[in-house]
């Protein structure tokens, strides 16, 4: 949706549409008249930088893709792109590090706007056994190709189906809040996996649960997880917004006493 050929006005009537709001409705949020709204989307009027900013501000637009919009009303990107390995955003990544390793025992991975992996601690290791598919595991790991794919992670899934409907509902929403094509393609493909045994139905959803678990086979037990999303607040770089950590905790005991018997062992053999 940002071809060279958008103009600023029709990008933001894109967003608009995206989001479900009617002209009048954006105007309102924004402060300001709808005939000028309605200037700005149809290219009668040329929208101010800070018009840009404001509108991009109640649409809710990644930064990436204010960036986008930025450029095609003429003004340079206001938020910086920078590499994970960039000495800037050392700070950053030190605490991507810092979650992640005081997770363990637990699982706890961090992914960029693709879902490819980024880093993951040490407990992640069970989630990774018996993965058939050896191209799955070359870098860039795509989390999500590797959990639903049948070489992957997908065979111990326990509650397959559930999971999978977890996961492409996520990755649409993401879809709908960016409109990046990648995911777009990466939705495609995930849903051409197979989706758990045919003919059946989803398990219904135990009546005092909380969340919809993990349910991940290890050997003859089953291990059942819960998870947490967390994103950096307030950030003014595109890489870094756009950064995303996962973490899995124990949903029952039993979890919980083998992962940290799974850890004791990691550190006997180190």
């Amino acid at each position: 949706m940002t071809s060279a050929h958008n103009t600023a006005g029709s990008l933001i009537r894109e967003w608009r549409t995206r989001r479900r709001m009617s002209q009048l409705e954006l105007a309102m949020e924004a402060e300001i008249s709808q005939r000028h709204l309605s200037f700005v989307e149809s290219g009668r009027a040329a929208p101010s930088r800070d018009m840009v900013l404001h509108l991009a501000e109640q649409l809710s637009i990644p930064l990436r893709q204010r960036n986008q919009l930025l450029l095609a009303a003429g003004f340079a990107p206001s938020f910086g792109e920078r590499s994970l390995t960039d000495k800037t955003l050392a700070p950053a990544m030190a605490a991507v590090e810092i979650v992640l390793k005081g997770h363990e025992p637990f699982p706890a991975l961090a992914v960029d706007r693709h879902w490819n992996l980024v880093s993951a601690n040490a407990a992640i290791a069970p989630f990774l056994a018996d993965v058939s598919e050896p191209s799955l595991l070359k870098p860039p790991v795509n989390v999500l190709r590797l959990s639903l794919h049948p070489g992957g992670i997908a065979p111990r899934i326990v509650n397959l189906q559930e999971w999978r409907m977890h996961l492409l509902e996520r990755l649409k929403h993401q879809i709908d809040a960016s409109g990046d094509p990648v995911l777009v393609d990466l939705e495609r493909e995930l849903r051409s996996y197979p989706s758990g045994l045919k003919g059946s139905r989803p398990a219904p959803v135990e009546r005092n649960a909380i969340v919809h678990p993990l349910r991940l086979a290890h050997g003859d037990q089953v291990l059942s997880f819960i998870n947490t999303i967390t994103v950096f607040g307030t950030p003014l770089d595109v890489t870094l917004s756009e950064l995303a950590i996962e973490s899995f905790f124990p949903a029952d005991e039993q979890t919980r006493t083998v992962l940290v018997r799974l850890a004791k062992e990691r550190a006997e053999r180190s």
